[in-house]
């Protein structure tokens, strides 16, 4: 079962080894999951998945797994091995579940009539004691209430065999879907060198317990400076037209950042850089930063984030004259090869589902001129671009 069940996730390109399988086999063996699909779940889930954002993948699969077994026999022979049904399974009862159980006969009389029941009925039944259906207080069925029965489809609403996975509660965590600010937040976590600045206002235990140690036992109190994430990040948000509808995304990403970093600095353009940027939207025509000032403000280690969709007139990124906002004296791909050889690391998010990039030609040319370091506004593309910001 777990050998058919480990291909089918494989086939869903969810990630696992077969030294995690083997981990799984083992937990098995020691019965950390008994009798309960839901038991099997987590259990397999903790075993078989080391990075949360492969969750919602994993529910698939598995939903779909379970719900392609053929039968009752299949389900039984899935989750309860015969070799429990006698020894194991009893003794994971209380004296009133068995003699719940026992009031329709046993366990295997349960199963019997239930297969029963089904050859039997041949429409649906709602309320009622007998049939299989929706209601009611038969044995089988959903949403009802017995307390010795098995659920048939629907959702439980005694909580008495809850198909987690179904939820799909990590449906936000897939690679593949856009941002929110909670999964930013994981993402920029893993852009950290943290270091230790500024005045000692923090207690450090290992240190006052040695100190105190070596004065016999009076207290030396030991301090440090506050331990900070010491990345320095500059943002440049393309704002207006085109990415008027990931205005939304792109707050949450500034949110995302302003909580993760102490020493970020951001600043604002329109499709494409330019000899100026600013800050405050309301005044950007009267209150703008040059752009010489940030390459010369700015120390070679910031990394340098771009946000934009990166579609535009070609022309406005290879031309003299070429913004649409003011008569530029360079071409934005000039200022563009100044500012990647001023920053070690540079990378453009960009919100567009990456199947439609290449139906834009500026994207191409834009993707150059970062060489490369292009990717979408996904949870795997911002991922990659951390990735290579912290090489």
């Amino acid at each position: 079962m777990l050998v058919n069940f480990f291909y089918g996730l494989r086939n869903a390109n969810v990630p696992v080894s077969i030294k995690e399988l083997l981990v799984l086999l083992e937990a098995m063996e020691k019965h950390l999951a008994f009798g309960s699909i839901d038991d099997f779940y987590l259990l397999s889930r903790t075993c078989l998945i080391k990075d949360e954002k492969h969750f919602d993948k994993f529910d698939r699969a598995f939903g779909a797994y379970f719900k392609d077994l053929e039968g009752l026999d299949d389900i039984i022979e899935a989750l309860i091995p015969e070799d429990w049904l006698r020894s194991e399974f009893i003794k994971n009862l209380s004296e009133e579940e068995k003699a719940q159980i026992e009031s329709l006969g046993g366990l295997e009389k349960l199963i019997e009539e239930f297969k029963k029941r089904l050859e039997e009925q041949k429409k649906r039944h709602e309320g009622g004691n007998k049939w299989i259906g929706t209601g009611g207080t038969s044995p089988f069925g959903h949403s009802g209430y017995n307390p010795e029965g098995i659920r048939v489809g629907g959702e439980s609403r005694n909580k008495r065999a809850t198909k987690v996975w179904e939820k799909r509660e990590f449906k936000n965590l897939d690679d593949e879907v856009e941002l929110g600010t909670r999964n930013i937040k994981m993402a920029l976590r893993k852009l950290r060198k943290f270091a230790r600045q500024g005045a000692e206002d923090e207690l450090d235990l290992d240190d006052t317990i040695r100190s105190t140690a070596r004065n016999a036992g009076l207290l030396d109190i030991k301090m440090v400076p506050e331990r900070h994430n010491a990345v320095k990040v500059l943002l440049f948000f393309d704002v207006g037209g085109s990415m008027d509808p990931y205005v939304r995304l792109c707050e949450e990403l500034f949110s995302a950042c302003k909580t993760e970093f102490k020493h970020m600095e951001y600043f604002y353009f329109h499709n494409f850089i330019y000899d100026s940027v600013w800050k405050d939207n309301m005044r950007r025509n009267t209150e703008t930063t040059p752009l010489f000032d940030v390459l010369h403000t700015y120390s070679s280690d910031y990394k340098v984030i771009f946000i934009g969709d990166a579609s535009m007139a070609p022309y406005e990124v290879t031309s003299q004259y070429g913004s649409v906002e003011y008569m530029n004296e360079e071409a934005g791909y000039v200022w563009m090869n100044r500012l990647t050889e001023t920053f070690d690391k540079v990378i453009w998010l960009n919100p567009t589902a990456k199947k439609y990039w290449r139906y834009t030609q500026t994207i191409d040319m834009i993707k150059d001129l970062v060489d490369g370091h292009m990717y979408p506004l996904t949870l795997e593309g911002l991922d990659e671009g951390i990735k290579f910001l912290t090489k």
